[in-house]
């Protein structure tokens, strides 16, 4: 980029137009609705409101692997939230998370309903009211807590940064790209160096650390993220793969990765979810 063309910030920014890319029209640097909207209510306590982002998925397989632990508390309605659409700026949404992101739960079983909303919270929120997927021992639980806010911490490099600057902005910016890919192949090398000892980030056992950066960090590895696999070189973290393979091959999670989910094959499609037997009855939008 020459001198002559290069951008000198403001003294002051001012919002005078929209910033382009895939998103520009639900970005906007203010809070609160913009609309009025009542969210629907089904029939069990767990309402989850969401869509099959990564964030998103985390919410559904952790629902799904509770249900698959014999939960039925667990049991839940799922409802689509389009996000390309703004409906995560109706009101009722923004009651439930004031900060207008996917996914959000709301737990009817207390009195008052419980909300929860960052997908973080709402994982550690679930295992500790169903008493699953989080170990009990102090150091186990540690451990898992570590690997979760990794997760939470990291993840906006790997999604606002690298994710958007590669996939989704108006203009492609070497500098961007190349600072973005360098954090990207850094976290992936994080998680591999801890794979190679460990089975799961916790340790020994399965827990929401590993849903939490299988959602992201998992699919990536397979490839189902900004189509990106080739340029990050995914194939090279071997720990990493056969971390990614495992978790895959779980039953509750390829149901979970079918909630709210709007794209791909018609047979990976479950736009809502009211009951275990719509993954068997439905793939058609029911809204």
């Amino acid at each position: 980029m020459s001198q002559d063309n290069e951008y000198v910030p403001p003294k002051i920014w001012k919002w005078e137009k929209a910033n382009g890319g895939q998103f520009a029209s639900i970005n906007r640097p203010i809070a609160g609705p913009t609309h009025d909207k009542a969210l629907p209510v089904g029939k069990h306590p767990l309402q989850l409101y969401s869509l099959a982002t990564p964030n998103g998925v985390k919410a559904s397989v952790m629902l799904e692997e509770l249900l698959a632990l014999g939960h039925a508390g667990a049991e839940y309605d799922a409802w689509l939230i389009r996000i390309g659409e703004g409906e995560q700026f109706g009101s009722g949404f923004v009651e439930v998370n004031p900060n207008s992101k996917i996914p959000a739960l709301m737990d009817h079983s207390t009195t008052p309903p419980t909300r929860v909303f960052e997908s973080g919270s709402i994982l550690l929120y679930l295992a500790e009211k169903f008493d699953e997927l989080l170990p009990r021992d102090p150091a186990g639980r540690t451990e898992t807590l570590n690997w979760l806010f990794w997760q939470v911490g990291s993840a906006p490099y790997l999604g606002g940064g690298f994710g958007h600057f590669y996939a989704y902005a108006p203009t492609k910016i070497e500098y961007a790209i190349d600072r973005f890919a360098m954090e990207a192949k850094r976290q992936l090398d994080v998680l591999d160096r801890r794979l190679a000892e460990s089975r799961y980030l916790g340790g020994d056992t399965y827990t929401i650390a590993d849903i939490a950066n299988w959602c992201w960090y998992g699919q990536l590895a397979l490839d189902r993220v900004y189509d990106a696999g080739e340029f990050l070189q995914v194939q090279e973290y071997q720990h990493v793969q056969r971390w990614a393979r495992e978790i895959d091959a779980r039953p509750a999670v390829q149901r979970g990765r079918m909630v709210n989910r709007t794209f791909g094959p018609l047979e990976q499609q479950l736009h809502e979810r009211h009951d275990a037997s719509d993954f068997e009855t439905s793939t058609q939008d029911k809204r």
